[in-house]
């Protein structure tokens, strides 16, 4: 009898074990708006307090040659949603509310076809109200915050959205950048919370396209965050000569969150069955530069201890408008303090999602993400990544990069010599040149955009933020 009760408990063991290892992992990706590839603590800055952000790295792997999908907020959203680079993409442009066709596939609608509870919570981007491209019409359960980016711009909207529905916010006259009672990243965060915890019995996905650190910064006064910074004897700015101390404590309030994020998967014994993605969303800018620090205030293409900068910045296709920060941490699965210098970009998010959750992908322009992460062979290389925006066109195989701007001939660059893009080698290797402007021509294919149902609509929460051509527009 003895020997019977100890091999049914055996065999539940078992089969408990083999259930827990095919359990499909909850997925959490955040992205973080125009988080500078070294605007953090573990990455040299020594004005910005990023604790939980630099264990985060310690905890998992980190990228050092990861790309965005474009070098401003709407394209490179749509890249990453899709899978598709910015010669295939459906919205190309960064107007705040161009929309993706009603019937393409995105990570949710991916997901979701697998039993994964989906939502979203942050700024969208890629189909303002009204289009053909809002989140709840592609795969999301429910989706929270910001559909047109021009919205985002305010953290004390009247309203933010939630499925195509406005939701007052208790407080706010949508009148100021700086005022109000509620603040958007708040709620947001907060919807972002009750999510994870509503969906802790089956698998989600977690999808945080958060606004800080980029916007108007404005802040609650009685945030912990800003009282860290408010006394600190900066005074650069763009509109207010605070901007540079609240933009410190958003990167603050956003590393608090991720902190509280973390804790909660733990409390709930979901740390080891959730894998968390942290990324920039394009390459950072140089806000509130100073005669001292002339590219930008803290400096987010700037390596602190080379002095090498990337060049350029946001809405660029050289390094310093596509290089982000790229963090993965999957406690039991992927090794700690790992750095990898595979290279990657946005459309290879799909795939890797798709091999994680089980799902079938949708055509892409990816690879998937999965040797790398796990530690194993296999890992496929690109023969080559590719963009595009409003006239220039960029293409990179292994080491070598081309450039081409609205004007001028190609350039060419061999990042493995130099990241800062200063020496110009396409006359001394015009066959590798001639290579990489093929590529560029092959991977072209003229947009097929998505439909505007009600202008209207999108033009009410464009007016929301209260920048002085919408307040002569009201």
């Amino acid at each position: 009898m003895q020997r019977t009760v100890l091999a049914v408990v055996s065999a539940l063991v078992l089969v408990s074990s083999v259930s827990a290892k095919e359990k499909k992992p909850n997925i959490i990706y955040l992205m973080l708006d125009e988080w500078g590839y070294f605007e953090s603590g573990h990455m040299g800055s020594k004005d910005l307090i990023t604790p939980n952000i630099d264990q985060f790295a310690k905890d998992g792997m980190r990228f050092t040659n990861a790309y965005a999908g474009a070098p401003v907020c709407g394209p490179t959203r749509c890249v990453l949603l899709t899978g598709l680079h910015s010669g295939h993409t459906s919205m190309r442009s960064n107007n705040g509310f161009a929309p993706i066709r009603k019937e393409e596939e995105t990570l949710a609608s991916m997901l979701r076809k697998e039993g994964y509870a989906t939502g979203g919570f942050g700024k969208w981007g890629i189909g303002g109200r009204g289009t053909s491209g809002v989140p709840e019409k592609h795969g999301f359960d429910e989706f929270f915050g910001y559909y047109d980016q021009v919205h985002a711009h305010t953290f004390y909207p009247k309203y933010l959205i939630r499925n195509s529905k406005e939701v007052p916010l208790e407080g706010n006259e949508g009148t100021s950048f700086y005022e109000g009672k509620t603040h958007a990243q708040d709620e947001i965060f907060k919807e972002s919370m009750k999510f994870i915890r509503k969906n802790k019995q089956k698998p989600f996905f977690c999808y945080l396209p958060w606004t800080p650190p980029h916007g108007l910064w404005g802040i609650d006064q009685d945030d912990p965050s800003w009282k860290l910074f408010k006394d600190k004897p900066w005074t650069a700015g763009q509109r207010t000569k605070n901007d540079a101390k609240v933009y410190a404590a958003f990167m603050h309030m956003i590393d608090r969150q991720i902190g509280e994020i973390i804790e909660t998967l733990k409390e709930m014994d979901l740390d080891q069955e959730t894998i968390f993605f942290l990324c920039g969303d394009n390459g950072g800018q140089a806000y509130f530069s100073t005669k001292g620090r002339p590219h930008g205030f803290f400096g987010p293409n700037l390596n602190p201890e080379t002095g090498e900068r990337f060049k350029a910045g946001k809405g660029s296709l050289y390094e310093g408008g596509l290089k982000v920060p790229f963090l993965v941490r999957w406690p039991g699965m992927i090794k700690e303090a790992v750095e990898t210098d595979h290279l990657c970009y946005f459309p290879d998010i799909m795939p890797t999602l798709a091999e994680l959750g089980g799902a079938t992908c949708p055509k892409t322009d990816g690879l998937s993400l999965m040797p790398t992460l796990m530690g194993e062979p296999g890992q496929k290389n690109h023969e080559y990544l590719y963009w595009e925006y409003v006239g220039q066109t960029a293409v990179r195989m292994k080491n070598w990069k081309a450039y081409k701007g609205k004007k001028g001939d190609w350039q060419l660059y061999d990042l493995s010599r130099e990241v800062e893009e200063k020496e110009n080698l396409a006359k001394e290797h015009p066959e590798v040149l001639k290579k990489l402007v093929g590529f560029a021509e092959a991977a072209h294919e003229p947009i097929r955009p998505g439909e505007i149902y009600d202008r209207e609509l999108i033009d009410k929460d464009r007016l929301q933020a209260p920048h002085s051509r919408n307040k002569k527009k009201k």
